[in-house]
C-alpha cells in the first residue's frame, strides 16, 4: 500500500504518556479518593444504580511492589460520530493490555454497538494496529449509533463476551454512549456477569466535560482544523475585499466549537447560543446586531468580513425554540394527516393553521428554504434535525433584507456580497494533533488500568492537561457522578448532563472583552495548518478554551 510522507511520519510518532503510566504496569497502584455524588437527582439516581452509585474517584500512583497482571481479554466499541484520536485510544488500550500480559487479547467489535450484538469482530494484533496509529477517522473497526439500553441487549452482550472469554468492554463515545456504558455496568453487576465496563470521553462538540473530564477528545483537532479554514477565508476576504463569509460550525447544541474558533481567529462576529438564551435575544435582534457590524465596516470602506454561526443556535433563540417545540408535537400527533399532503402550499397552510399565533408568525417570517428544512425528515426521536437547518443562509437572507431597508433610508451605502459555508465533516476525521494523539493514547492506556483494578462503571480520566504530558494525572470517575435526570420520550431517564458554554468562565469573558474591537477592525489571526513538528509551544499546546479555563 502507498502512504503519503505525512502518513509515514505519523505512524512513527510515539505518543507521550503521563509519567505514572510510563512505569511498568505491575508497579502502578490504585488510590481511591472520596465517594462522589451527582449534583442533582441523587435519590432517583441512587435507586436506579444501587451497585454503582456513590463510588469513589480513583487515581494511579507508583507502588512499592510488582504484581503479576492476569490474562484479560477486552472488547472495544466505537460509538457515535467520528472524532480525531479514536484510533489512538485503541492503540493505547492495546499496548497496555499486551504490556500487562502478552496472552491478553483485544477484540474490536465492528460497526459500533451493533457489532457486539451481532458478534461481529476483529482481533486486534500488533500488525493490525500499526496501520492506524496517530491517524484520523474510525475506520479501524467502524462506528455506529445503535444504543445499548435494553435488558435483552445487555444479555446478548454478556453472552457474546462469555463466548470469547472477554472480561471487560471499553466503550468510546459521547454523553449518550457513556450513559449506556453506566447502565450496562450496573446490569452486569446485578446479574453477576463478571464483565467490567469502562468509558472514554469522545466528542468534537466539547460538551462532555466537567471538573474531572477537562476536555473530550477530538475537540482540539477539530477546532484547529476549522480555524485553519476560517483563517484561509479571512485571508481571502482581506485580499478580495468584497465578500462577507457566514460560516456555520458543527457542535450540536453547545457553542464550544464556535467560541474556540473565535478565540483562535478573531472574526468580526461570532454568535454564542448560550448568551442569546441568557439575554432572551430574538431573531430580529440577532439580525440587527449583524447588520450593524456590516454597516460600521462599510463606513470604513470594508465591505467584507467573517461571521461564525454555531450549528445549534436556533435552539437558543426564544421564538425558534418555541416554534421547534410546537412543530415536534404537531408533526408527531398529526403525522398521518400531514403525511397525506404532497404540495408545499398545502403543507404550509396546514402548519400555519395548527400553530399558535406566535409560532405561526415566526414560521411565516422565515425564508422558504428554512421553512422546508424545519419540516424535513425527523430524527429517531421524532424531533426537528437542527443540524440540517442552514442557519447561515437564513441569516444571510434576513440580514440582506435589513440592509436593503437601511439603504433605502440612506443609512447604509455599502455592498453586501456574501458566501455561505458549513464546516463539520472536515474536522471529524483529520489527523489528530499532537495533543489529541497523546491524550487519546493516554485515555486508552489508562482504561486498561481501570479494568485491571476492577473499576466498572468508570470513565477514563486524564487531567492537568495544560501542563506537559509527563505531568498529566491519570485516574477515573464513576459515570453516575456525571448524571442528572432528563425527560426522554416522555419519561425521566438518567443522562450525562451536557456542558454548555459558561458565560462566567474565562474563555467567554475573554471573547466578550475583545469582540467589539474585532468587529470593526480586521484583527484576524491566521492559525494555519496543524503543526506536528517543531517547538513545543507550537506543536503540543491544547485549546485556547482549556488554557483560559485553567488561568
Amino acid at each position: 500500500m502507498e502512504y503519503s510522507p505525512l502518513q509515514k511520519a505519523r505512524y512513527a510518532y510515539k505518543p507521550k504518556l503521563p509519567l505514572i503510566l510510563r512505569d511498568e504496569i505491575g508497579t502502578i497502584e490504585i488510590k481511591r479518593g472520596a465517594k462522589g455524588e451527582p449534583k442533582s437527582d441523587q435519590k432517583e439516581l441512587k435507586a436506579l444504580f444501587p451497585n454503582t452509585y456513590g463510588m469513589e474517584s480513583v487515581s494511579f500512583t507508583k507502588g512499592s511492589t510488582t504484581k503479576k497482571m492476569e490474562k484479560t481479554n477486552v472488547g472495544v466499541i466505537l460509538s457515535g460520530g467520528q472524532a480525531p484520536g479514536g484510533h489512538n485510544v485503541i492503540a493505547g488500550l492495546f499496548d497496555a493490555i499486551k504490556n500487562g500480559n502478552p496472552e491478553s487479547k483485544l477484540f474490536g467489535f465492528l460497526g459500533g454497538p451493533s457489532g457486539i450484538l451481532e458478534d461481529k469482530y476483529v482481533e486486534i494484533t500488533s500488525q493490525f494496529i500499526d496501520q492506524y496509529r496517530n491517524t484520523g477517522g474510525f475506520d479501524i473497526i467502524g462506528s455506529g449509533r445503535t444504543k445499548l439500553e435494553t435488558e435483552e441487549q445487555f444479555a446478548t452482550c454478556a453472552k457474546v463476551c462469555h463466548q470469547h472469554d472477554i472480561k471487560a468492554i471499553v466503550i468510546i463515545g459521547g454523553d449518550d454512549s457513556n450513559t449506556n456504558a453506566a447502565i450496562l455496568a450496573e446490569y452486569f453487576i446485578k446479574t453477576n456477569a463478571g464483565i467490567t465496563v469502562v468509558g472514554c470521553p469522545k466528542t468534537i462538540d466539547g460538551d462532555l466535560k466537567n471538573e474531572q473530564i477537562e476536555i473530550s477528545f477530538g475537540f482540539d483537532t477539530a477546532t484547529k482544523t476549522y480555524s485553519e479554514l476560517i483563517g484561509n477565508l479571512m485571508r481571502d476576504a482581506n485580499s478580495a475585499k468584497k465578500y462577507w463569509h457566514f460560516i456555520r460550525l458543527m457542535g450540536r447544541s453547545a457553542s464550544h466549537i464556535a467560541l474556540e474558533c473565535a478565540l483562535m481567529t478573531q472574526p468580526n462576529a461570532c454568535l454564542i447560543g448560550e448568551e442569546l438564551a441568557a439575554n432572551n435575544t430574538n431573531l430580529t435582534e440577532i439580525v440587527e446586531y449583524l447588520a450593524s457590524i456590516i454597516v460600521k465596516r462599510a463606513e470604513k470602506g470594508m465591505n467584507f468580513g467573517i461571521a461564525l454561526i454555531p450549528e445549534g443556535i436556533v435552539e437558543f433563540v426564544p421564538e425558534m425554540r418555541l416554534l421547534i417545540g410546537e412543530l415536534n408535537t404537531l408533526l408527531a400527533v398529526e403525522a398521518d394527516a400531514y403525511g397525506e399532503l404532497k404540495e408545499w402550499e398545502e403543507q404550509y397552510a396546514f402548519i400555519e393553521k395548527n400553530l399558535t399565533p406566535t409560532s405561526a408568525h415566526a414560521f411565516t417570517s422565515l425564508p422558504r428554504l428554512i421553512q422546508e428544512q424545519l419540516l424535513k425528515d425527523r430524527d429517531p426521536h421524532g424531533n426537528v434535525q437542527v443540524s440540517l437547518i442552514e442557519t447561515e443562509k437564513m441569516l444571510i437572507e434576513m440580514v440582506e433584507a435589513r440592509l436593503a431597508e437601511l439603504k433605502a433610508k440612506g443609512e447604509y451605502k455599502g455592498k453586501f456580497g456574501h458566501q455561505s459555508h458549513f464546516f463539520g465533516y472536515e474536522g471529524r476525521c483529520a489527523f489528530p494533533s499532537n495533543f489529541d494523539s497523546d491524550y487519546c493514547y493516554s485515555l486508552g492506556y489508562n482504561a486498561y488500568l481501570l479494568i485491571a483494578n476492577g473499576c466498572t462503571g468508570y470513565i477514563s480520566s486524564i487531567t492537568n492537561l495544560t501542563a506537559s504530558a509527563d505531568q498529566w494525572q491519570a485516574g477515573g470517575i464513576p459515570i453516575t457522578m456525571m448524571f442528572n435526570m432528563e425527560s426522554r420520550h416522555g419519561e425521566m431517564r438518567p443522562v450525562i448532563e451536557k456542558a454548555l458554554v459558561d458565560l462566567n468562565g474565562g474563555p467567554f469573558k475573554y471573547f466578550a472583552a475583545h469582540r467589539d474591537s474585532w468587529a470593526v477592525d480586521s484583527k484576524y489571526l491566521y492559525p494555519g495548518a496543524i503543526q506536528y513538528y517543531g517547538p513545543t509551544e507550537v506543536c503540543d499546546t491544547t485549546t485556547k478554551t482549556l488554557q483560559l479555563e485553567h488561568n
